[in-house]
């Protein structure tokens, strides 16, 4: 894929977008581009400190370049977002303010590497949190101050602490 097609690859799904999170999936996708070669990565060797301190640092989103994430994905409010490197999000997804996205401690206090899975034309709300190896279905909306913990299925809406099924999405409803 040419490098302005793998930048732009969110724009249709960012139109109407009016915060600041279009930009920084673009800086996102920059640093993806650059960081999957080793070339550019030692001629642009500048980018990604700059990245971080802007994206990170100064806009408080952890968006790293090592996550995968699929195309049409859309940042609203990004502010105090943590998504884990190994994390793995489908096409068509967006985030809001506010949430983290990671792996947790296991009882005997170490660290559980296994990031959540998240599949396609989910959408988390604001000031939610998804940690463990989970796996979400595709078309999933997850309110507002939710907490996941446990798998979701396809089609689901799921609101609370910890997170419940309170309905389904028949509609394919994206928010």
């Amino acid at each position: 894929m040419s490098f302005a097609k793998f930048v732009m690859q969110d724009r249709k799904a960012n139109w109407h977008n009016a915060t600041k999170g279009k930009y920084v999936v673009v800086l996102f996708r920059i640093a993806q581009y650059i960081n999957n070669s080793k070339l550019l990565s030692i001629i642009l060797f500048w980018y990604q400190p700059l990245y971080r301190l802007f994206v990170h640092w100064i806009l408080c989103v952890e968006l790293y370049p090592a996550s995968q994430i699929g195309e049409g994905l859309v940042l609203w409010h990004v502010h105090s977002l943590v998504v884990h490197p190994a994390t793995k999000i489908g096409k068509g997804c967006s985030l809001r303010q506010t949430t983290t996205i990671g792996t947790k401690k296991d009882k005997d206090g170490s660290i559980n590497q296994n990031a959540p899975i998240i599949g396609d034309n989910v959408d988390i709300g604001a000031n939610s949190i998804i940690i463990g190896p989970v796996v979400i279905g595709d078309n999933v909306i997850i309110g507002a101050g939710s907490v996941v913990v446990k798998d979701i299925p396809s089609h689901a809406i799921v609101a609370g602490n910890p997170a419940r099924i309170i309905g389904t999405n028949t509609y394919n409803i994206h928010v």
